[in-house]
């Protein structure tokens, strides 16, 4: 069945066409692109903030979900009940988004109990993230102590605004343990210093960038500080970049998020599958409301490379890549046929045990199992167990996506 999905256009996306959410939109969607909106996010599922439709019948996928609960493996029922459990998304990103993290199930359902008004689902969110045409930039996890010590000595107004005692502790921290607790601090009394400190202490290491040499601002990383600093001037979410990993993601990489990672996604096109909520807790480089208590008492402050967080592809074939994160909630398969294939070649899909959400990436396909031709942008259901073969048509290589419960 062929889905309708719903497009967010949230501040931080790209815009117009410029936007792979906005071309994406055109396969599945009727409504013409807006030149001047941002188009963030496409939603691929059934989360009620953003729910697909079966294109020939406009029934919310749920509701035949609910219906034909055959549609679902019995795996993913008896793990997840009569619903997906997993969100699929694509991403076009212009500005950073918000400095966030995602809380652990138990967690969820406490915040979800105690405040529905920020927190809407009572799920957690883990995600694992891919990138697209060309580099994707986030910052993710803690860095390498050694790192964030180098940064807080070199900058002082970084070192200013954290406070004497909270430094000194980290400096001198030695074991795993101390490092952790120090860090913490750190980031805690960063995150809760006055505005007035930050936005003072933002403008004159702002000032000072320029004097520096060559050599200094490559190693203080000042072009993405400058970058950042731009779109959210005076925010305190500036200065997570000497605290967070900076990572950039080649077409095609892909790393895995999970609970209580902080995190913020900079630049680039992306495809992202989570578990079907929309919990984000904010603490920075946002409008919205920043829930700093509740992000800084959450965190996983454990230090370390970014490398942590990849995750690797496994060849199912000469053309079917999977991925499995460590969570129940979702997996990942991706194809890629090339346009050098005959008209007689047809390939077959991997038949799944549970239901899978397909998205058409690039190219064009023939199908024996769909009424017309499959073309950029559509984006298709699978009920367990349904099978799918596809043929390339015309010059570029069909690159699909799909997402399944991992159960």
């Amino acid at each position: 069945m062929e889905l309708c999905c719903v497009v967010q256009k949230y501040a931080w996306g790209k815009v117009g066409q410029s936007s792979l959410v906005a071309q994406l939109s055109q396969g599945n969607s009727a409504a013409p692109v807006v030149e001047v909106d941002p188009y963030a996010e496409l939603w691929m599922g059934t989360h009620p903030s953003g729910p697909s439709l079966i294109k020939t019948s406009n029934e919310p996928l749920l509701n035949h979900l609910l219906n034909n609960v055959d549609s679902l493996g019995d795996a993913e029922k008896k793990s997840f009940g009569t619903d997906l459990p997993f969100l699929f998304k694509a991403l076009s990103v212009a500005k950073a988004l918000s400095i966030q993290a995602h809380p652990n199930k138990k967690h969820a359902e406490e915040l979800f109990a105690t405040r529905p008004d920020l927190y809407k689902d009572p799920n957690h969110k883990p995600e694992m993230v891919t990138a697209w045409l060309g580099p994707f930039e986030a910052l993710c996890g803690f860095r390498p102590i050694a790192d964030i010590k180098f940064f807080i000595q070199e900058i002082d107004e970084l070192a200013a605004v954290v406070g004497k005692a909270a430094c000194e502790a980290l400096v001198k921290a030695e074991s795993d343990s101390g490092e952790m607790q120090a860090l913490r601090e750190c980031f805690s009394a960063l995150m809760n210093s006055s505005e007035e400190s930050i936005a003072s202490a933002l403008q004159q290491f702002e000032k000072r960038i320029p004097s520096l040499s060559a050599e200094k601002k490559e190693s203080l990383q000042c072009d993405l500080f400058t970058r950042i600093a731009a779109d959210f001037p005076g925010d305190v979410g500036c200065w997570s970049v000497y605290f967070m990993n900076y990572v950039v993601l080649q077409e095609g990489e892909s790393m895995f998020l999970g609970p209580n990672v902080p995190h913020a996604y900079i630049f680039g096109d992306c495809l992202e599958c989570m578990a079907c909520s929309d919990n984000v807790v904010r603490a920075g480089l946002t409008p919205k409301f920043k829930d700093i208590d509740t992000l800084c008492s959450m965190l996983d402050y454990q230090p370390g490379p970014v490398d942590r967080f990849r995750m690797q592809w496994t060849a199912v074939d000469a053309f079917c890549q999977e991925c499995f994160p460590p969570v129940p909630d979702f997996a990942m398969a991706r194809l890629r046929l090339p346009a050098s294939a005959t008209v007689d070649q047809a390939y077959r899909l991997p038949s799944r045990s549970n239901a899978s959400v397909l998205l058409i990436l690039q190219g064009q396909a023939s199908s024996a199992e769909t009424a017309g031709d499959l073309n950029f942008g559509q984006v298709l259901f699978l009920k367990a167990g349904q099978q799918l073969t596809l043929k390339v048509k015309g010059g570029q290589d069909l690159i699909v996506y799909q997402a399944f419960a991992n159960v």
